[in-house]
């Protein structure tokens, strides 16, 4: 238990260059906080005490802002940076070495029983404000900007934007951590398409104008040539 503590705490020195210590981390990272009572909630819930879970998540709530149902499932080295605003659903299932950031939303979109939330694999990131939605798959090492709005199932490896969320291809392979997804350098179909047409757009009208004065220039001709 000891051991699985501190690969917590590493986590956070891995993804937040501003952690100057282990004890910065103990008392002062709210998604630590959050990750330790879930921990126990998670325990609780799964060995029958459900409603002891349910409050302890409660209280964690408070304390953090951060909500996670004791009923969610999530691997080793989760790190939720900043944190305020989280809300993690009953059946979201989240894999390893996965990064969330403040104002994500792991929300289900139906009361039918069952799996209802988002299922996450390993190394996904996801960035502040994005809300993925439903029982959706999240594939390995995928990343999800911030502000998108995902609701149907994520590629291993893309990137997702926009609302609703597609992917954007890369100009060049990322490399490293990404934080927020920011995507430098991404070239989006969806903006190129419409850029494409805008363009195009303009090519007709400038088309249409000269034909326009080509005809009312040879209109002009004929009436001077019929005086």
């Amino acid at each position: 238990m000891f051991n699985r503590v501190l690969e917590e705490i590493d986590a956070v020195f891995a993804r937040d260059p501003a952690a100057r210590s282990r004890l910065e981390v103990i008392f002062c990272y709210p998604g630590f906080h959050a990750i330790m009572f879930y921990r126990a909630a998670n325990f609780l819930w799964r060995n029958g005490f459900k409603l002891l879970g349910r409050m302890v998540s409660h209280m964690a709530r408070m304390l953090t802002g951060i909500e996670i149902h004791p009923g969610a499932t999530i691997g080793r080295r989760f790190f939720i940076d900043h944190g305020m605003g989280v809300v993690i659903g009953e059946t979201a299932k989240i894999g390893d070495d996965v990064t969330v950031y403040h104002d994500v939303t792991l929300g289900g979109t139906s009361w039918v029983q069952g799996i209802r939330h988002p299922q996450l694999g390993n190394n996904v990131i996801v960035g502040a404000g994005a809300q993925l939605l439903g029982p959706i798959q999240v594939g390995e090492g995928a990343r999800i900007g911030s502000n998108a709005v995902v609701v149907k199932d994520v590629p291993t490896g893309a990137t997702m934007v926009g609302v609703p969320a597609h992917e954007v291809v890369s100009k060049h392979e990322q490399k490293g951590f990404d934080p927020y997804v920011s995507q430098a350098g991404a070239s989006d179909p969806m903006s190129f398409s419409i850029e494409t047409l805008v363009r195009e757009i303009a090519a007709l009208k400038e088309r249409i104008a000269e034909l326009e004065n080509n005809a009312e220039d040879t209109a002009g001709k004929w009436e001077r040539k019929n005086v």
